[in-house]
């Protein structure tokens, strides 16, 4: 038996034991919603059930996931040397300025650290505004939608 004919072999048996398996388990479930346990939450941390109000949503991570899949109305501020920090401050200082009662940072996942930076910088403009990290991140927000929540801005 030549290769070719060896992996003719072995991908039929494995379509036929994945075709088995649909048949006795079902199709793949949805993965488990994104759990926030307040006792986890470390200074500064928010849950995604306890933001409410006027808020304006603030995405720590790249330009392009930002423009592929972020909240409505959520506005760019990353550490990218390459982006325009100013225009990016300018963002928050006019959301802010426009009456967010609460500036909710996220970045991709629960281990990322970057939304505790930015956080961090917004902060220290001095508006007085609360700044909260979203506890887990991207992975919080996932299968919610562009806007999960009634009350946040529109737009990114």
């Amino acid at each position: 038996m030549n290769a070719v004919s060896q992996l003719g072999v072995i991908v039929l048996v494995s379509l036929a034991a994945a075709g088995a398996t649909w048949l006795v388990k079902g199709p793949p479930s949805e993965p488990a919603a994104f759990v926030c346990d307040p006792a986890q939450l470390t200074e500064g941390e928010i849950c995604l059930a306890d933001v409410s109000g006027n808020v304006l949503w603030v995405d720590a991570r790249t330009r392009s996931e930002w423009k592929r899949n972020g909240l409505e109305g959520a506005i760019l501020w990353n550490l990218d040397p390459k982006e325009d920090e100013n225009a990016m401050e300018a963002g928050v200082a006019m959301g802010i300025a426009g009456g967010a009662e609460l500036v909710v940072v996220y970045c991709g996942s629960e281990a990322c650290g970057t939304s505790k930076q930015i956080a961090n910088r917004i902060r220290g403009l001095g508006f007085g505004t609360p700044v909260k990290t979203l506890h887990g991140g991207w992975d919080a927000l996932k299968g919610l939608g562009r806007n999960p929540l009634t009350n946040s801005s529109s737009g990114p």
